[in-house]
């Protein structure tokens, strides 16, 4: 057992402890609290005057599947030979010694969603995992958390210089109709075939974007622009599926309608220049709007577009642009773990919950600030001292 004493609890589910203890056994955490007994033999860590997080969460990244320092070698998150690739696992291409994981640790971020990119209109199957281990498989909190579908500039350029469909926002559009219509009609005849005890030939494409139509994963869209963003949703409820807007840069345009829609939005990159027209209105106001307005918001870095371990550099400069602190602080831990789907085990200190905690020498939104101690699951996986 380990206790972490004396800090600034935040449990980023409303209590803020001061002089806080957090009580860890076997992996999770199994008391939060205020004058808790320490049982006798427990390690104690003093973090007096220190503040005591949940470990951080980046809701979109590609860490470990674009590899740095390798070049081309190691870039595995495009397939760029077909527009539709449903079927493709980004658990088959993350690679855990990625340098990003140790810089992920080093900048207190504990868990990543990684996954393909965005040069298909249907580019594969993201992944929810921890930052630190070796073997993937056992890194993973969950997959697939989500099939990644892009809309807007990037699919209508890749297939456009293919002289491919689609190089129109409306290719793309129809593209992503047509494939959910086969899941609908392939859903229904295998449904029915299984019913009778008729043999029936797996497609393996069909059989992910059934589950998106079962709602067993959501679609997780990147757009940009405001009619982007729109089209992604107004195709999310033609099917009746689940959706979640990656990047969302001209979120705050349509505020109100992703809020009354209840859209949550995944923000960023928002440390980086305007390289597109889609970019046009990049700026780090819109999290800050979004949330104001009711939408859940998380904050991303797209990694390796920001470097993964300033994600809560990215959450500072929100709140420098207008974003309340409590908002940015619930943007990279709880909403972002209620977005992905794996808040019963990350994203806040509560009892039960993985011990994923992370002790800051100050306020993580302070640039200065920065992690002292990084524990995963229980287990110490970095010190600064070290």
């Amino acid at each position: 057992m380990i206790a972490i004493k004396g800090g600034t609890v935040y449990t980023m589910k409303g209590e803020v402890l001061e002089n806080g203890i957090v009580l860890v056994e076997g992996g999770r955490i199994s008391k939060v609290g205020k004058n808790l007994r320490i049982p006798s033999g427990c390690e104690v860590i003093d973090a007096r005057g220190k503040y005591v997080f949940p470990g951080f969460i980046d809701a979109h990244s590609h860490v470990g599947i674009f590899e740095e320092a390798v070049g081309a070698i190691g870039e595995d998150g495009n397939e760029w030979t077909d527009p539709l690739t449903p079927h493709l696992r980004a658990l088959d291409a993350v690679n855990p010694r990625d340098k990003a994981f140790e810089d992920a640790v080093k900048g207190g971020v504990t868990c990543v969603f990684t996954g393909p990119g965005s040069a298909n209109v249907i580019g594969g199957q993201a992944i929810a995992v921890k930052t630190y281990g070796r073997v993937i498989d056992k890194m993973v909190v969950k997959a697939p958390a989500g099939l990644k579908v892009a809309f807007g500039e990037n699919p209508k350029r890749v297939y456009g210089d293919q002289k491919k469909m689609p190089s129109t926002r409306m290719g793309t559009a129809a593209l992503l109709r047509e494939a959910l219509v086969k899941a609908r009609n392939y859903k229904e005849k295998r449904d029915r075939e299984r019913k009778e005890n008729e043999v029936f030939e797996r497609d393996l494409k069909m059989e992910v974007l059934c589950d998106v139509l079962e709602k067993k994963i959501p679609l997780r869209a990147h757009a940009h622009r405001a009619d982007d963003i729109m089209t992604a949703v107004r195709i999310a409820r033609e099917f009746d599926v689940d959706i979640a807007i990656e990047h969302c840069t001209e979120g705050h345009l349509i505020a109100g309608e992703l809020a009354e829609l209840g859209v949550a939005a995944v923000v960023g990159p928002s440390l980086t220049s305007r390289s597109k027209v889609e970019l046009k209105d990049l700026s780090f106001k819109t999290p800050g709007i979004l949330a104001s307005r009711g939408v859940k918001v998380a904050i991303m870095t797209d990694h390796p577009v920001i470097p993964i371990q300033y994600l809560n550099i990215c959450a500072a400069l929100a709140v420098k642009e207008g974003m309340r602190t409590e908002d940015a602080l619930a943007a990279i831990t709880i909403n972002a773990a209620e977005i992905i789907g794996i808040a019963d085990r990350v994203g806040s200190i509560e009892e039960g919950k993985d011990a994923d905690i992370v002790v800051w020498d100050g306020f993580p939104l302070e640039i200065m600030s920065k992690p002292e101690l990084v524990m995963i699951e229980g287990q110490v996986v970095y010190k600064n001292s070290e």
